[in-house]
């Protein structure tokens, strides 16, 4: 099936059918173009990690039905842990606490003054619209034990002219104007007054712009005009994937000598989007969206098969890297099924499969059992959370309890293992910590296991436990 982008004129048309079969082009100017399917399926695919992350970005810097919406150059900051109600992200963490900043990076840098932390387990995530995760500060390292100051910039900050300001203990550059920095931090949950100091810990780091921390004024900040973000991927795809794609273009670093960078720039170009140009609907193609948003479905439909197959423990060194140290599957995929994670030396995320490797459903019940030496590998510590399947959205109960673990509540038995059940009723002498409620009905569900520093060495021999079917 070809998808038609409609006539201005023919010799034009021609010229860039040619350079689009080849993966090169110019400017176009609302000329016809045919794409093939596999042609669709490459921009789709080489799209993906961008439409994933400007939905997560900007739903939580400007999206007034996020309950945790931050405002640019702003910090969020949890002081309870996650429930059913948040549909911001697919598979969100309930195991950790964050402070979540939204950073607009175009005309100042940003500082952030961050204190030491009581917690066994903290790091500093930061990420762009390309999905590319660093981690510049992470108690793995020795970091958090004392207060720092840390600024943020791009290539592209007008107030930062690269030199260091006083007071500043770190600068880091990051490939996107807009742009977030998450902390997660164990909060301790089961001690009480622990929880409790950790909490104002969090509430004690302060976000300013360099122009701020100079004793200014911060920069106007209004004069920036976004595409609408898409309720789900897919609308991106049908509804206005030229327009977002050119925004991103414009506020993104590109490296000249990195493939999918310049994948994606060559896949667009044929089609009148490059960096630099402004959004004009009229000059650049006119695509069949509905085409692409099939075709997203479809890439998100193979990659969910991969969470489920229980071959996704074997993605985990290439996912959530930083750039040149991952590939297009592995961007792909991540982006499907929960952007925005740690890179493996702070935490893996195996999936809990059943045995013969069919989708839990919400009209059975299961149990999940570990031996004391079948424990996941941790340094820090472990937690297994259950998500509907088709959303990866917490199940919602009465209990609010979708996850079994250190801070959610867990309890071992008495050779050092857990049996964990997952049902509608909990088991007649199964402990309230290891039951996770479900709703009776017709619904797919998942389980992700987090091991947060996980030994690697361990890790790599180690098998995740297999959720057993549970006869009536």
């Amino acid at each position: 099936m070809l998808v038609r982008i409609w006539p201005i004129s023919m010799a034009l048309a021609a010229s860039l059918l040619l350079l689009a079969a080849c993966g090169e082009g110019q400017e176009t100017t609302g000329a016809t173009v045919e794409l093939s399917d596999e042609q669709v399926r490459n921009i789709v695919r080489r799209s993906y990690q961008y439409v994933a992350l400007y939905n997560v970005i900007n739903k939580s810097a400007t999206d007034p039905n996020n309950p945790l919406m931050t405002g640019w150059n702003s910090c969020v900051v949890d002081t309870q842990l996650k429930d059913h109600n948040l549909k911001v992200i697919a598979r969100p963490n309930n195991d950790t606490l964050y402070i979540s900043c939204a950073l607009d990076l175009r005309k100042d840098a940003v500082i952030l003054d961050i204190p030491a932390f009581s917690s066994k387990y903290v790091s500093l995530m930061t990420f762009s619209y390309d999905h590319y995760v660093n981690v510049p500060l992470t108690t793995r390292k020795g970091d958090f034990g004392k207060p720092e100051r840390v600024m943020f910039y791009t290539a592209r900050t007008e107030n930062y002219d690269g030199e260091v300001s006083d007071g500043v203990s770190r600068t880091f550059e990051i490939s996107g104007d807009f742009a977030g920095a998450v902390f997660r931090v164990m909060p301790h949950a089961s001690d009480p007054n622990k929880f409790k100091t950790i909490v104002g810990e969090m509430q004690s780091v302060k976000l300013s712009t360099l122009s701020e921390y100079q004793g200014g004024q911060a920069k106007p900040a209004d004069d920036v005009t976004f595409p609408p973000f898409g309720q789900t991927d897919a609308d991106v795809f049908g509804i206005n994937l030229l327009e977002v794609m050119q925004f991103v273009f414009n506020h993104m670093t590109f490296d000249p000598d990195d493939e999918i960078d310049q994948g994606v720039l060559d896949a667009y170009k044929p089609l009148g989007v490059e960096p630099a140009k402004t959004y004009n609907p009229s000059s650049v193609a006119q695509i069949d969206g509905e085409r692409f948003r099939e075709v997203a479905q479809q890439v998100q439909k193979e990659n969910f098969a991969i969470l489920t197959s229980g071959d996704f423990t074997k993605w985990a060194p290439r996912i959530l890297r930083p750039k040149g140290e991952t590939d297009l599957d592995a961007l792909v995929l991540v982006s499907v099924v929960g952007p925005i994670g740690l890179p493996l030396e702070e935490a893996t995320y195996p999936a809990v499969t059943t045995a013969n490797g069919t989708p839990m459903n919400a009209q059975n019940d299961y149990v999940i059992r570990m031996t004391k030496d079948q424990l996941p590998p941790a340094k820090a510590f472990w937690s297994l959370t259950l998500y509907d399947l088709q959303n990866g959205f917490f199940i919602p109960n009465d209990r609010k309890k979708y996850s079994v673990g250190e801070n959610a509540g867990m309890k071992l038995n008495v050779d050092g293992g857990i049996d964990i059940y997952v049902a509608a009723e909990r088991p007649e002498g199964v402990p309230e910590e290891n039951w996770l409620p479900i709703n009776r009905k017709e619904e797919n569900m998942d389980m992700i296991m987090r091991i947060y520093v996980p030994d690697l060495e361990t890790f790599r021999v180690w098998s995740a436990p297999r959720a057993e079917l549970l006869s009536d």
